[in-house]
């Protein structure tokens, strides 16, 4: 049995959590997984992991997993709805999910003895980039409603930590793409806008073709340019981070991604190599909110957590990609 001490990933069945689960649990610690499976996946939770059925909005179930002979020592907040385009819709929706769910877990968790919590945030609250790289310093202007509701929580953070000693750690992811090598987790995401998985989910036939939103932005072959990072590497800089606020005490911001970026046509002539696949594309209008290319600065996460991305060359993330979708979606086409 682990003596490393007990971690409760709250979101831990969605495709970022389990692979965070993943990482906690190579690196010796005993994982609670905390999800109501609302986009998350039962099979995604890996075997070694405990598994709650909750929902943060919900303080009853909160209490029973924080009151429980669990002693945590630290909890990871994974949980939330992530499409920018639909939050635009949706604003009040994703203001519940988002913000009201999260000062709920806060409220609960500032009951306990946890101090340590590390946020699953996102370069969305940049906004458009006024300067590249972007860096942690970068103005926050979100031009989407789930940007704004990560910076919010961000800003919600701040004072839990002022007024009750949680120090927190906002992890702004770039964009994750990728699968466990190992194939250790079970299922595909069943709702994405994230151009990868869309492009995976052409290769295996679950849709006709791949929509490019404009080819005449200010890029080298006029797609829009994006940082991608693997999720395995993502997941890792969870554990660095909550190693370091055990430590330290320090709360930080700190971007998540590789320093530079790859356009759609790339990645699709990637995707088209690994898969063998042609992958029909149409090219359709812009979209509103479009930044023609965004990438991040990277130096603060080596400085501070000691982490680089060194699974993300585009090759591994579609490789490994490819390898999940083709398990899971070419051996049982039901999924």
């Amino acid at each position: 049995m682990s003596n490393k001490g007990k971690i409760l990933v709250i979101g831990g069945a969605g495709y970022i959590g389990s692979h965070v689960s993943l990482s906690f649990l190579d690196r010796g610690y005993q994982v609670t997984v905390f999800d109501n499976l609302s986009t998350g996946i039962r099979e995604n939770v890996p075997l070694a992991a405990d598994f709650v059925f909750g929902d943060i909005e919900n303080s009853a179930d909160l209490s029973k997993v924080l009151e429980s002979e669990n002693e945590f020592a630290g909890v990871v907040h994974l949980a939330a709805l992530k499409a920018a385009g639909n939050s635009m819709k949706e604003p009040g929706l994703y203001a519940k999910s988002n913000i009201s769910a999260t000062i709920n877990l806060l409220d609960a968790i500032s009951k306990s003895k946890i101090k340590h919590f590390i946020f699953s945030s996102s370069a969305a609250v940049y906004g458009d980039p006024t300067y590249l790289p972007v860096d942690e310093d970068h103005p926050t202007k979100p031009n989407n409603f789930y940007g704004f509701t990560k910076l919010a929580i961000e800003d919600l953070l701040k004072w839990f930590e002022q007024l009750k000693g949680i120090h927190s750690t906002n992890l702004r992811y770039f964009n994750a793409a990728g699968y466990d090598k190992d194939g250790r987790i079970g299922g595909v995401e069943h709702t994405t806008e994230n151009l990868i998985p869309l492009v995976m989910e052409v290769a295996v036939g679950k849709r006709e073709k791949l929509m490019i939103f404009g080819d005449d932005y200010d890029t080298p072959d006029g797609t829009c340019v994006r940082d991608y990072v693997h999720v395995t590497d993502i997941a890792l800089a969870h554990v660095l981070a909550f190693e370091r606020s055990q430590k330290t005490g320090e709360s930080l911001n700190v971007n998540l991604g590789v320093g530079r970026g790859y356009s759609v046509f790339e990645v699709l002539q990637a995707a088209r190599e690994s898969s063998g696949h042609v992958i029909p594309t149409e090219l359709v209008a812009k979209r509103s909110g479009d930044s023609p290319t965004t990438y991040a600065k990277v130096n603060f996460a080596e400085e501070k957590l000691g982490w680089k991305a060194t699974h993300s060359s585009l090759k591994e993330i579609v490789e490994t990609m490819w390898n999940q979708y083709r398990r899971v979606c070419l051996t049982d086409k039901t999924k």
